[in-house]
């Protein structure tokens, strides 16, 4: 018979409300089964009698049959005339389930990994707030999002392409797609671009690590900037890639520490536009002297130009892909900080050598991106309606940015200095005094409010203590309720 707290088991599997679209006999039978599969009834264990069994938990006997007989035509039971059922002896994997002792030896072993796999698993990966909080950065507005309008945009492209949108896309990228993009970076970013050498992707972050993946190999050199986004950081550690950092000044990367090494790179990372997380823009002088360093050393210039979108001091310089007349730069941009990071959409404007190859290889990673997606932001695009929405969110980051500045520099004087950016969704500031980063993280996310370090994010050990202070998906009064809760958190942790 069953012992009180397998019966119980049994009951509570059968009530459970995920399970009452099943047939009573089927669930039953998996509750069993269930029993068996982790351990609590061993091999040779009898089973009630099919009668007393069904008393116990107030059904028919034949549903109680109905359950055995299918156990014994999976092979977890044995049936004996005039004996009963007993648990049927079975190897150590038993249909597709493997043992309990096992599953926890498994659990304890190292994953058996790839030296790619251990290094990205080991990296942590680059994870996002499914539910952002002040001051996570790097995140927009969505609230006022005109979902009605992309809404409508969408059944007019379901109303026009029918069911071609619900079939497999091409892995380069809806050609509608590609020429809006191509149209818009050209007129708003300078940039030398045409529909057949953009490559539709699903972020950033995928165009980097295709980039790492085709153009260099395990081993290979490359020069990214310090600080840089963590996620190129851990994208390029983990395809194996020497990273050697270069500092940063006001100006952008320090390129003569790129000339002057004599040791061959084969690219360089760059946010140049807007520097990640300093704000900085890269000089005109340094980017025409990396564009003849790449040109000279067949090196290639990965450009991420993350949130060019949002500057509030005047208009961007324009892309470093622009000024390249020697086709070694490939540029990178993303709709996720531009509208809304579920639409999981980015693109690379390709030197005309890479774009077969590149796409070839998209084609292995993930096929390609949603045509019905794609072909609703080609007509946002194409309707004005991108280049409206852009307009007036830098208008509501810009009043967001000065109220982050005022409360910061109001209520938080002795605690950070704030380096108001000239765009971007957020706002690096430096600690004053003997506050330590992990103190001020740790106090800050102890009040409900989310930092990031700014230590973390360079290669150099010497590093000034600081914080990014994300402002662009909170309200003016949300950053205020913010900053007016680290002021206690930051006095408790300072040293008198």
């Amino acid at each position: 018979m069953f012992r009180h707290s397998q019966l119980e088991t049994v009951k509570a599997w059968i009530a459970h409300p995920a399970h009452v679209t099943m047939p009573l006999h089927a669930r039953i039978q998996r509750a069993i089964r269930q029993l068996i599969v982790d351990g609590a009834l061993g091999p040779g264990k009898p089973l009630p009698p099919s009668r007393a069994l069904a008393t116990s938990l107030g059904v028919s006997r034949d549903t109680v049959e109905a359950s055995y007989g299918r156990l014994h035509a999976e092979g977890f039971i044995e049936r004996r005339v005039g004996s009963g059922s007993f648990v049927a002896q079975m190897p150590e994997f038993t249909t597709g389930h493997r043992s309990v002792r096992r599953q926890a030896l498994l659990r304890r072993q190292a994953p058996n990994l790839s030296e790619r796999g251990k290094a990205m698993f080991s990296s942590g990966g680059v994870r996002e707030m499914l539910s952002p909080r002040p001051f996570a950065p790097g995140v927009p507005e969505t609230r006022t999002f005109p979902l009605q309008l992309w809404e409508r945009l969408e059944r007019q492209v379901r109303r026009e392409v029918g069911t071609q949108a619900l079939g497999h896309g091409d892995p380069q990228g809806t050609e509608a797609l590609r020429r809006a993009i191509a149209d818009y970076v050209n007129l708003e970013r300078g940039a030398r671009a045409t529909a057949d050498r953009v490559l539709i992707l699903t972020s950033s972050q995928q165009a980097m690590m295709l980039c790492a993946s085709m153009l260099l190999d395990p081993g290979d050199r490359i020069f990214i900037e310090d600080p840089a986004y963590y996620g190129a950081r851990k994208g390029f550690d983990a395809a194996g890639l020497e990273c050697v950092p270069v500092r940063v000044d006001p100006q952008g990367i320090a390129v003569e520490q790129i000339l002057a090494d004599p040791r061959k790179a084969k690219a360089v990372s760059l946010t140049p536009s807007h520097q990640f997380p300093t704000g900085a823009t890269l000089a005109l002088d340094r980017r025409l002297a990396l564009i003849e360093w790449a040109a000279r050393h067949q090196a290639w210039i990965i450009e991420d130009d993350y949130d060019s979108e949002f500057h509030y001091a005047g208009k961007p310089m324009a892309c470093v892909q622009g000024l390249d007349r020697h086709d070694r730069t490939i540029y990178i941009g993303t709709f996720t900080k531009s509208l809304f990071p579920g639409l999981r959409i980015g693109y690379a404007v390709l030197p005309p050598q890479l774009v077969e190859p590149m796409t070839v290889a998209r084609t292995l990673l993930d096929g390609h991106s949603a045509p019905m997606a794609q072909l609703t932001l080609a007509r946002f695009i194409e309707g004005g309606h991108f280049g409206a929405y852009v307009r007036t969110m830098r208008g509501i980051y810009a009043q967001r940015l000065d109220a982050l500045v005022d409360l910061v520099q109001t209520h938080l004087p002795d605690f950070v200095e704030p380096r108001v950016p000239a765009g971007g969704l957020q706002m690096p500031c430096l600690l004053r005094g003997d506050l330590s980063e992990r103190s001020v993280i740790a106090a800050g996310r102890h009040a409900g409010i989310e930092l990031l370090g700014l230590s973390a994010l360079h290669a150099r050990g010497d590093a000034e203590a600081g914080v990014l202070m994300g402002f662009a998906a909170y309200t003016p009064m949300e950053i205020e309720m913010a900053v007016r809760k680290l002021v206690p958190a930051f006095r408790a942790i300072a040293k008198p």
